[in-house]
């Protein structure tokens, strides 16, 4: 894993990924047109909703897996 330091909520925090998921946050962030933080702040305040909350390094992963079911489904067949 590739440890990264990103900013949310004006606090800063180190996330380890693998330079794959980096690069598909690093996409999908642009696909939204906001900064990586912004992005990786809006997954925290999801993951902090959650009954549950994961890792926020595993709520990245699961949201970046969600978002390619998502993406997939959007092309599938009907």
């Amino acid at each position: 894993p590739v440890k990264r330091s990103v900013e949310i909520a004006g606090h800063k925090t180190s996330i380890s990924l693998e330079p794959l998921f980096w690069e598909m946050l690093k996409r999908a962030a642009a696909d939204e047109g906001v900064p990586v933080n912004a992005l990786v702040a809006r997954i925290d305040a999801e993951r902090i909703a959650a009954e549950t909350p994961p890792g926020l390094a595993s709520a990245i992963r699961l949201w970046l897996a969600a978002r390619l079911e998502h993406r997939a489904e959007k092309r599938a067949p009907g």
